[in-house]
């Protein structure tokens, strides 16, 4: 079975088919770094990996590309609030960007291009616009003429006579239709600038994304990702720009999220409900943050509340219970145990099932719902009288491979801990033998105020951070 995607060009799940058999390139648009990410820029962060960890799993090596804006009207603007230059601005938000993104399992894309270390790229693109005749110079800015490309319009589903209706041209600008943007902007005294045939200046957004992706990607790619906000304008001209330019399609397949809602409002700065996750993280596991983000199709709206998350942390809790359960039952059994391969079955049953959902346009909700199937099914295993070390062996690597295609962690130990606190825990495991009560019960309010909870079951006792 295919996988199935949905394509926002098109308004319909198409199989996919790379252009190169077992190559997936694909470029999802990053954030503008003057400022720590909210928890809008952490969803299609989370779910994008999702998608490129999922063809991984199925054989698919994964060119994957997330630029940085380290140049903009927004960065001029926070330089000159603290007192400094852009790129130091944008240095320090990059390394917090992947320090969030990392602490919520996103992995590392192959290339994180930036705009200032591509500018070269730009400046060549836009020269190729205005040589070709879809783009023109205005008194040291530069416009793509919109009306030049007849299919404009085709990614939002509007026509260029709707999106007249609503243009205009603002005070200061040159352009020599509402339409037009900017490809190119003259600089202002005292702003950051490059040399370019049209003068100082700097590029407009979205031909910033059109260069890179050619230039690490190619003239065609698989998949352009994002969240649903870029779909228009930002995406509507990277096709404008970049199939002006190549004469041929700029990506086969349209990626986009859906918006997050804070309890049940639309997240904005003048509400007061702007979620850094910078902040989200320091109060919760991001473990949990990423598992509740991907308890929703990703084209769905999503609400996040104080309560939505600590139900995801309960259901997380389960799997992580089973798992650690069937972990522990591992050693104690044996091959002997009666419908081995029944269970076996079972177990490659429910895979199938996970792999079918995630190849319906990446269904992480529905996938959850397997992974809860997969654990209750070890729990009713568990249960049995005698159980097959194949079997525990099994449900583990199951676990394994599903739970990792979503980015989750299962695992408390991997999180070591420290040497200290193992030499308690078997101190307090041979004081229990001992019958030396008061001494474990020491210890278990030791470790406690270390953040580690022991829960002593008929496998063994078993740790927990609080």
């Amino acid at each position: 079975m295919s996988i199935k995607v949905y394509n926002t060009l098109t308004r319909q799940k198409e199989n996919f088919k790379p252009i190169e058999t077992g190559l997936v390139k694909m470029y999802v648009c990053g954030p503008t770094v003057y400022n720590y990410i909210h928890i809008g820029n952490a969803r299609p962060a989370i779910v994008f990996d999702t998608v490129r960890r999922y063809f991984e799993y199925q054989g698919y090596e994964v060119n994957y590309i997330l630029n940085f804006t380290d140049v903009d009207d927004k960065l001029i603007k926070a330089a000159n609030e603290l007192g400094e230059e852009v790129p130091e601005v944008a240095d320090r938000f990059i390394k917090a960007y992947k320090d969030d993104v990392q602490s919520l399992g996103v992995k590392e894309a192959n290339h994180h291009p930036r705009v200032t270390e591509t500018m070269n790229d730009i400046i060549a693109f836009i020269e190729g616009l205005v040589d070709k005749g879809y783009a023109y110079e205005a008194g040291g800015d530069v416009y793509f003429k919109t009306r030049s490309f007849d299919e404009y319009g085709k990614l939002s589903h509007q026509s260029v006579d709707e999106l007249r209706s609503g243009a205009r041209i603002e005070i200061g600008e040159k352009k020599q239709d509402p339409l037009d943007f900017t490809l190119w902007k003259q600089a202002k005294p005292n702003e950051i600038s490059w040399e370019s045939p049209w003068g100082e200046g700097r590029p407009g957004w979205h031909i910033e994304c059109s260069a890179m992706a050619k230039k690490y990607l190619g003239d065609t790619i698989d998949i352009h990702a994002g969240g649903q906000d870029l779909a228009f304008p930002h995406h509507e001209n990277e096709i404008a720009q970049s199939e002006s330019y190549n004469g041929q399609r700029f990506a086969n397949y349209w990626m986009h999220n859906g918006y997050i809602n804070i309890e049940n409002e639309k997240m904005s700065k003048s509400l007061g409900n702007f979620v850094l996750v910078n902040d989200i993280i320091k109060e919760h596991d991001p473990n949990v943050v990423r598992f509740f983000m991907l308890s929703v199709h990703y084209r769905n709206p999503i609400n996040f509340s104080e309560t939505l998350l600590e139900s995801a942390k309960n259901g997380l809790e389960r799997i992580k219970t089973t798992y650690s359960n069937l972990e522990h039952r591992k050693d104690a059994s044996s091959n002997l145990a009666q419908n081995g391969e029944e269970w076996i079955n079972k177990i490659e049953q429910l895979r199938n099932r996970f792999v079918e959902e995630m190849n319906d346009d990446f269904n992480t909700a529905n996938a959850i719902s397997v992974l809860f199937d997969l654990s209750k099914e070890g729990n009713l295993y568990l249960n049995e009288s005698q159980t097959s070390e194949d079997v525990i062996k099994k449900f583990l690597h199951t676990f394994d491979d599903l739970i990792g295609v979503l980015g989750i962690k299962v695992k408390d130990g991997e999180q070591l801990l420290d040497e200290h606190v193992e030499q308690l825990i078997e101190k307090r495991i041979e004081a229990r033998k001992n019958k030396d009560f008061a001494l474990a019960d020491q210890i278990r309010d030791e470790l406690k105020e270390k953040n580690i909870i022991l829960e002593d079951t008929p496998q063994g006792t078993r740790w927990k951070r609080g």
